[in-house]
């Protein structure tokens, strides 16, 4: 028999061109022998331990064989390399077969497990995609140094460790976490034969695209593992029964890859090498709002896109590698702590890696108009006062000003309250005049918004640029009642030892406003929700659940928004286009934006009833919608509203007579 191999190799040999056996034994195998340690990944994990992501160019985690049952390395032994435990690290029983099957017209490769790891592991020095024959006896020679020095144990769990399989995975122990979501440890014998598939491609037998192809593979295999006494008839009949079930998400509780790139920016900065390997990242995101957030953008984008009218590429219609369709963002963030429990950066993630809620800049539109109220009220403006929404003219740097309304309406004295919930645009722009372009500057700043911010009277409506992420962050100073906090992402960072080696605490800024102003501006944010241009966000939740919000439109409706904030969490969404342009006639923040913070809180079922408790410093009155006087006690209920003042600018009437303030019982909040 060995001679008949010998024979059939010398054929194989002199069949080649004799540059290449003669070129074939120069070449140095420089150690491509050693097994080395593959690079590993870092784990991504979310506020309740699952997996939602992982951060190194390759994905793996390594395992050791003794750790994992004998029927897995045994499934790759079956298929690949049957006579792995007999041969030096080359098969020349293989390699007689191999040209057999090839002069009778077939086609088999002969390459041991020994030898697929050698140019896995060191592609560098023996590069397989070279079908000549100095590669070839290069990684013969290899592979038998290789076997010189390592155990067949130590050789199989380097190359169950080592292999790709497919969709950047690598390594037994990540393929079995990504298609099956579970370690490699309690992989089932159909399990096992499954990823024992895909070495031979990848891409031809993914389990998830192309199930079919793997279950048949996957079978054929079950059958040579009982062919090779590596599992009896009965558990291979079992195993082919067995349904071929991926994992859902790819074995991760949410897909979450905007948040996981914005995890690894801040750890690289912070100096934690998690693109190196072997962390294990502890983070804030909130699986189940994730899910929702990434859920309702992406359907209220579509929905968007279907309207009557619509003139834009469209998502389902886009042309191939385009991204000029309707994109989105939405973050939401816990103002108690700054943990950012949701972020979405865009539509689609593998075509568009830009991450537009962290890095994106636009204008926030009126958005932005809660800040210049609370400047309002902090200079002790009453939200019962009334001011002008009329035609205003300002000269500024030669160019004269005149901003108007989305409807081309003036509705004339209108007091805080409808002027903010019905978003009047020269009611803002007259504020920001009276109390000052750099005093509101100053606060919104302190707020937490860092991008510079003009001192033009347009800035008071929202034409200077913002990130959205730091829009939310500034809002939680309302939500907090006056102290703004910093986004969180990562709460901790544990080496492969579990030593821990970062913490990102929570950092809450100075604060900004007075509690009391920042409750006004929350009761009168509450209005535009109840009754003004937010509405839309009542269709999905109830009114027993305390939401303030300000919808954002920018003048040539290429950006809309909704802020939704809530006691416990606040919420930003944002649409628009890269490239900035209109994006329909009529667009705006209560149409497009806020039904997507409704369907997502809604979806998620998450929002408490828990209301803001009035700080002692806020005065509850009860007022004549009609007159804006005191109620009487005989006022019909549908001509009264609760309005809430700063102590000190209450009506003058109750100055004086306390009682009335409390004639109908104490107020918790709202």
């Amino acid at each position: 028999m060995r001679t008949l191999v010998a024979v059939l190799v010398t054929l194989q040999l002199l069949s080649l061109p004799a540059a290449a056996q003669q070129a074939a034994p120069a070449a140095s195998t420089e150690e491509a022998w050693r097994i080395v340690r593959p690079p590993q990944s870092s784990l991504v994990l979310a506020r309740d331990g699952t997996l939602i992501g992982e951060i190194g160019k390759e994905w793996r985690t390594n395992v050791a064989i003794a750790t994992l049952p004998k029927y897995v390395p045994q499934a790759f032994v079956a298929v690949e390399d049957r006579r792995f435990y007999e041969h030096d690290g080359v098969d020349l029983v293989g390699i007689a077969s191999a040209i057999k099957d090839n002069i009778l017209g077939g086609s088999r490769g002969a390459s041991t497990i020994t030898q697929q790891l050698v140019g896995n592991m060191h592609p560098e020095i023996i590069d397989r995609r070279d079908r000549s024959l100095s590669r070839k006896l290069r990684e013969q020679s290899a592979a038998r140094e290789m076997e010189k020095h390592y155990t067949k144990a130590q050789i199989l769990e380097a190359y169950l460790n080592q292999i790709s399989f497919g969709r950047g995975y690598f390594g037994i122990e990540s393929a079995a976490r990504h298609y099956f979501g579970k370690p490699a440890a309690r992989l089932s014998i159909a399990e096992a034969a499954s990823l024992a598939a895909l070495p031979k491609g990848p891409a031809i037998y993914d389990p998830v695209r192309y199930p079919d192809r793997n279950r048949n593979r996957r079978d054929a295999i079950i059958g040579l593992m009982a062919d090779q006494g590596y599992v009896t008839a009965e558990q291979a009949k079992a195993a082919r029964k067995e349904p071929l079930k991926t994992a859902p998400e790819m074995g991760m509780s949410v897909a979450a890859p905007y948040f996981v790139d914005a995890v690894r920016g801040q750890l690289e900065r912070a100096g934690v090498p998690v693109s190196s390997g072997g962390y294990t990242v502890i983070t804030t995101l909130d699986p189940s709002l994730q899910r929702q957030a990434t859920t309702a953008l992406i359907d209220g984008t579509a929905a968007v896109e279907a309207r009557a009218g619509y003139r834009h590429e469209t998502f389902a219609k886009k042309k191939k590698g385009s991204t000029d369709y309707l994109q989105g963002a939405i973050v939401s963030m816990e103002p108690a702590s700054g943990d950012v429990r949701a972020l979405v950066g865009g539509r689609n993630y593998q075509e568009s890696q830009f991450n537009r809620a962290i890095n994106a800049v636009r204008q926030p539109g009126s958005t932005f108009k809660p800040i210049v109220y609370a400047r309002a009220l902090m200079d002790s403006l009453p939200p019962n006062a009334h001011i002008a929404d009329e035609p205003l003219e300002i000269t500024y740097d030669a160019t004269v000003y005149r901003p108007r309304n989305a409807d081309g309406e003036f509705l004339g004295p209108l007091t805080l309250r409808e002027a903010l919930a019905r978003s009047r645009n020269p009611v803002a722009v007259r504020l920001w005049e009276t109390y000052g372009a750099d005093s509101v500057i100053a606060l919104a700043q302190r707020m937490g918004l860092s991008s510079p911010i003009a001192p033009y009277p347009s800035s008071a409506i929202g034409a200077s640029v913002v990130r959205p992420i730091d829009l939310v962050a500034a809002f939680t100073a309302f939500a907090n009642l006056g102290a703004p906090v910093e986004p969180r992402f990562v709460v901790s960072v544990f080496d492969a030892a579990g030593r821990a080696v970062f913490g990102q605490p929570v950092r809450t800024l100075p604060v900004a406003m007075d509690s009391a102003v920042a409750y006004v501006t929350l009761a009168l944010m509450r209005e535009a929700v109840e009754s003004g241009t937010a509405t839309s966000v009542r269709r999905y939740l109830p009114a027993s659940i305390p939401i303030a919000g300000k919808t954002g439109t920018t003048d040539d409706n290429s950006d809309v928004w909704f802020v939704g904030v809530t006691p416990h969490l606040v919420t930003g969404v944002w649409l628009g286009f890269d490239r900035p342009k209109s994006i329909a006639s009529g667009a705006a923040g209560g149409t497009f934006a806020a039904p997507i913070f409704g369907q997502m809180m809604a979806r998620w079922g998450g929002l408490s009833s828990e209301p803001w408790v009035a700080p002692s410093n806020v005065v509850v009155v009860e007022l004549d919608k009609t007159t804006g006087d005191i109620a009487e006690d005989s006022l019909p209920t549908d001509r009264r509203y609760t309005e809430y003042f700063i102590a000190g600018t209450e009506p003058p009437a109750l100055r004086i007579d306390a009682r009335r303030l409390f004639r109908h019982g104490p107020l918790i909040g709202f």
